[in-house]
């Protein structure tokens, strides 16, 4: 935990107030896991979805 605390003081969003941080890191982890949520998704429906040509 200390080192995730370190890595938040020293980027970008370190000097602002402890509420803008939380937004930034909620809406950072919602983007990482829709993008699993798809991944996940794409691997789960491939088999029907591939079609080679054109």
């Amino acid at each position: 935990m200390d080192v995730i605390k370190e890595i938040i003081q020293n980027s970008a969003i370190g000097p602002y107030s402890n509420w803008s941080k939380g937004l930034v890191l909620s809406l950072f982890t919602s983007i990482v896991f829709t993008l699993v949520f798809m991944l996940v998704l794409l691997f789960a429906t491939m088999p029907q979805n591939i079609q080679y040509g054109y």
